[in-house]
């Protein structure tokens, strides 16, 4: 039997294309329904809200009823960003939740408190400078130029960089090093 004859796959997308609502079973439905969780939230606290402030807007008429009644409908299918109004909500109070700084490990991530940064230094006497000796270039003739030479005899395409002297124990080493190897 082969390996692909053993796999099966399935799909359950039919749940993903309609939204989670509320007011609907089997072929009956709420009237003007069904509800969207947004719905029920903007219904029941804007009602909420206008039992309490009946005082205030009773000289209004229908208005504030009306206003209500058409926010209920215009929340039924909304996007914030992609996504359902509850879970942007829910974003949005996770996101001022969090710490400025972020997190690590799982902690609020803090600055580390400032420290005054000491330090010194020492002013020594300058080593004695050991001067490097430089051959000065020569122009010479085109002709002497074009004539072949072995790759030793040729002079060096750069001249020497003059040094004022070398600084470190290191560098005093090499510069002798330079000079004994020239003396041969």
């Amino acid at each position: 039997m082969s390996a692909a004859a053993g796999r099966v796959g399935r799909f359950y997308t039919a749940a993903r294309r309609h939204p989670w609502v509320l007011g609907k079973v089997a072929d009956w439905k709420i009237p003007l329904g069904p509800y969207t969780p947004a719905q029920i939230a903007v219904a029941v606290g804007g009602g909420f809200l206008l039992v309490k402030t009946i005082s205030w807007w009773s000289w209004m008429g229908p208005v504030p009823i009306t206003a209500w009644l058409l926010t209920v409908w215009t929340v039924r299918r909304p996007k914030v960003a992609g996504r359902a109004p509850l879970q942007a909500a829910l974003g949005w109070v996770l996101l001022a939740w969090q710490p400025h700084g972020g997190r690590m490990g799982g902690r609020a991530a803090r600055d580390r408190m400032s420290r005054p940064l000491l330090g010194g230094f020492t002013l020594e006497e300058a080593a004695p400078a050991v001067p490097v000796m430089v051959t000065p270039r020569v122009d010479r003739p085109a002709a002497d130029r074009t004539a072949h030479r072995s790759p030793a005899a040729r002079p060096s395409p750069r001249p020497r960089p003059v040094s004022v002297g070398p600084v470190s124990g290191v560098q005093q080493l090499l510069a002798l090093a330079e000079q004994a190897g020239g003396a041969r």
